[in-house]
């Protein structure tokens, strides 16, 4: 896969400069635009290079730590699997990182109660 980092840099470079007034919370998922990154960092599609994120943990009015999601049906120990709207997913643990608000976009909707208790608990076996 061709990799277009001039692209990603330009959009990057606009969002930079967006304000930063979108609200959000811990269990919700947006698309985000997550950027052209490098090896295997996943990487987000389309021209706006997104992909769905769960917001994990607010840091403050304008950052969070989030974890990529993928559609593809994979198994491992950093994979949490559940359904958002009937569409199965996978929450991706070791690829969380830090977010601004300024790369979120459209909100998808928000975790239920199960599966959100269930991604904080694969979240402490993972990490601990």
């Amino acid at each position: 896969m061709e990799k277009d980092f001039k692209s990603w840099m330009g959009l990057k470079e606009k969002l930079d400069n967006l304000p930063t007034e979108v609200l959000f919370n811990e269990g919700e998922i947006w698309w985000a635009a997550i950027g052209c990154n490098v090896g295997e960092e996943s990487n987000g599609k389309g021209n706006r290079f997104s992909r769905p994120v769960i917001v994990f943990r607010k840091l403050t009015r304008h950052s969070f730590y989030g974890i990529p999601l993928t559609s593809k049906l994979k198994e491992g120990s950093w994979y949490v699997p559940f359904k958002q709207e009937g569409k199965e997913n996978r929450a991706v643990l070791s690829q969380m990182r830090i977010f601004d608000s300024r790369r979120i976009f459209t909100k998808l909707g928000t975790m239920d109660g199960e599966d959100w208790e269930r991604l904080k608990q694969k979240f402490k076996e993972f990490f601990t």
